[in-house]
C-alpha cells in the first residue's frame, strides 16, 4: 500500500512498537502483530542492531524474544550489543552453528547443504519456537538458509512452511536477509507482510549515508520513500522523511519589529510569523549581522530562537556579536536562545529536517536561522532534491508559525553576481544585499525585491554595520545602477559616515 499524503491515520486495528526512533513515525504507529517481515540490506547496514532494538522492545514489554543466528555465534552477538551499551538480558539466544556443526566429521553438518539438513535445520527452529513460544522472533540470517536450499522452489517451501509455522503462534517474525541473491529476486518480498529495506549510498567526501525504504506493507499506510537513518552508539535512528502537510498550528500573523525602525520601514512594517526572508548577497556585505539583530529583537521580546550554524566558528559569531553591540550570551544563558554549530558533511538532510522539527515542537522556538544555505547546499545529493526538501522544510516552518531566515552567499562582490541555486521563488521575502563604489570607498546597500505579506519599499538604502549595531540610511535617490555596483551620482544625498565592519 502507498503511503499517505495528508494527515496519517487512525489505526483500529493493533501494532506493536519496533523499539527504533523515527520507524513507528514512518510506520504509523508500528507493525502488524502475528506477520512475519523481512528486514534487507547489504552487510554493514544496520540489520542485526535493528533487529536486537527490536527484541529489546519486546523484552522492556514483558516479551518473550528469540534471537535464532546461522551467521554470528552467541559471543558475537554479545560484543555487537555491548558496543552499544546494552546487554542479552531477556532474549534467548539460539545458536543453529555449534561446534558440533563446525566438526569436519560431523556426518550432519548445515555447511554442507543437502535437502536432508535444511529440513532439519527448519525442524530445529521449528522445535525451538514450540518450546520457547516467544512473542517476538528474529531469524538471522535468509542467506544460510537460501546455500542449504540449493534449489529455489526448496527453498521458497521451506520458508512458506516457516511462515505458516509463526502465524499459527502469534509470534511476530523478522527475517534478515543481506541481499546476496541473484539480481530480481523478489520471492522473499511476496512471502513476506512487509519489507524494510536498509541501503548505503558511499560519497566522495564524508561518511556514507544510510537510508531506509519501506517497500511494501499490507494492510497499513506508511510514508514512502527513502528516510536517513543514523547507526551510531546506542542503536539506529530513523529520521522520517518531513510531509508539511501533516503539520499545521495556529499562530497569529501581525508583523514584528527586526529591532531597526528604518529597516521594518523597508520591510513594509517588519517580519511576518509563518513567512520566511532569504538574504541573499556577497560573503562579507552583513547577511548574518542583519539575522543576528533580527533574531535579537524577537529574543527581547521573550521568544525562543534556534540559530543553525553551518559556515562559520561559534566563537567568532558570539564575539563579533558582542562587538557590535548585539550580546548573545545572556539569552544562550536564559534558554532562549540555541546555536547548533553543523559540519554538512556529516549531517544528512533527514537528520536536520529532523532537528528543526524538534526545536519548534519539543523546544517551542518561533525564530529560527540556517545559516548559510551554501552549506547546505553541499549536503545534498543533488541540486534537484535540495529544492524538494527545502520547499517541505519552509513549508512545515510557515505553518508553525515561524519566522525563518535564510543566508544565502552569492559568488562575485562587485558588478556580476550569481548563486549555485536558485530558491527565490520559495522565498516569502527577499533582502537584496549589494556592495557598490562611491568616493573611493566600498559601501553596502541593501533593498526588498519581493514580499507575499507586505507592501513593502521598493526603494534602496544604504547599510552600515558598527559598535552602535546595525544602521539603515536614506533612500539612494540620486544614485542608478547601485545594484550594478557601479553606481553613478546624480545628486546630494548624504551617505551614512563613520567607519563600520560589514559581516
Amino acid at each position: 500500500m502507498t503511503d499517505a499524503s495528508t494527515s496519517p491515520p487512525t489505526a483500529s486495528e493493533p501494532r506493536i512498537l519496533t523499539g527504533v526512533p523515527g520507524l513507528d513515525d514512518v510506520l504509523y504507529g508500528g507493525l502488524t502483530p502475528s506477520r512475519l517481515y523481512l528486514l534487507e540490506g547489504t552487510p554493514g547496514t544496520g540489520k542485526t542492531t535493528l533487529a536486537l532494538q527490536f527484541l529489546r522492545e519486546g523484552v522492556a514489554r514483558g516479551e518473550r524474544a528469540l534471537y535464532v543466528t546461522l551467521s554470528e555465534t552467541t559471543d558475537e552477538l554479545r560484543a555487537a550489543a555491548a558496543t552499544h551499551g546494552w546487554a542479552l538480558d531477556g532474549i534467548d539466544v539460539y545458536e543453529l552453528v555449534d561446534e558440533m556443526g563446525l566438526d569436519p566429521d560431523s556426518e550432519q553438518s548445515i555447511l554442507h547443504p543437502s535437502e536432508i539438513e535444511l529440513g532439519e535445520t527448519v525442524k530445529d527452529v521449528i522445535a525451538r519456537v514450540a518450546d520457547l513460544k516467544p512473542d517476538r522472533v528474529v531469524f538471522d540470517s535468509l542467506s544460510e538458509l537460501r546455500l542449504l536450499a540449493q534449489n529455489p522452489l526448496r527453498y521458497r517451501r521451506q520458508i512458506l512452511a516457516l511462515k505458516r509455522f509463526f502465524a499459527k503462534r502469534a509470534c511476530t517474525v523478522l527475517m534478515l536477509d543481506d541481499k546476496t541473491s541473484e539480481t530480481g529476486d523478489v520471492q522473499l518480498h511476496s512471502i513476506a507482510h512487509g519489507v524494510v529495506s536498509l541501503d548505503q549510498v558511499p560519497r566522495d567526501y564524508g561518511p556514507e549515508r544510510r537510508r531506509l525504504r519501506i517497500v511494501k506493507m499490507r494492510g497499513i499506510k506508511f510514508r514512502g520513500g527513502h528516510h536517513d537513518f543514523l547507526l551510531e552508539t546506542g542503536g539506529v535512528r530513523v529520521f522520517p522523511r518531513l510531509i508539511a502537510a501533516e503539520h499545521h498550528a495556529s499562530f497569529d500573523p501581525t508583523g514584528k519589529s527586526t529591532g531597526s525602525g528604518e529597516l521594518d520601514l523597508l520591510l513594509g512594517g517588519g517580519l511576518v510569523p509563518g513567512t520566511n526572508t532569504l538574504l541573499l548577497g556577497p560573503s562579507g556585505i552583513g547577511k548574518t549581522t542583519t539575522a543576528i539583530r533580527c533574531m535579537l529583537a524577537a529574543l527581547e521580546r521573550g521568544e525562543s530562537a534556534t540559530y543553525y550554524l553551518f559556515d562559520e566558528g561559534l566563537g567568532t559569531l558570539l564575539a563579533r556579536s558582542a562587538t557590535l553591540g548585539m550580546d548573545l550570551a545572556p539569552h544562550i544563558e536564559a534558554g532562549r536562545l540555541v546555536i547548533t554549530q553543523l559540519d554538512p558533511a556529516e549531517v544528512s538532510p533527514g537528520e536536520f529536517a529532523t532537528m528543526v522539527r524538534e526545536a519548534v515542537e519539543e523546544r517551542g522556538s518561533a525564530f529560527v536561522i540556517i545559516d548559510s544555505l551554501n552549506a547546505y547546499l553541499h549536503a545534498m545529493p543533488g541540486e534537484e532534491f535540495l529544492i524538494l526538501q527545502m520547499h517541505e522544510l519552509l513549508s512545515y516552518l510557515n505553518q508553525q508559525g515561524v519566522t525563518t531566515l535564510l543566508v544565502l552567499g552569492q559568488h562575485g562582490v562587485v558588478g556580476e553576481v550569481r548563486t549555485d541555486v536558485d530558491l527565490s521563488y520559495l522565498s516569502d521575502c527577499i533582502l537584496l544585499f549589494r556592495f557598490f563604489e562611491a568616493k573611493g570607498e566600498v559601501r553596502a546597500a541593501l533593498s526588498v525585491v519581493k514580499s507575499r505579506v507586505n507592501a513593502h519599499e521598493r526603494s534602496i538604502r544604504e547599510l552600515k554595520f558598527g559598535p552602535g549595531g546595525l544602521r539603515v540610511g536614506e533612500a539612494l535617490g540620486d544614485f542608478e545602477g547601485v545594484l550594478s555596483g557601479l553606481p553613478a551620482y546624480r545628486g546630494k544625498v548624504a551617505m551614512l559616515a563613520g567607519q563600520g565592519e560589514n559581516r
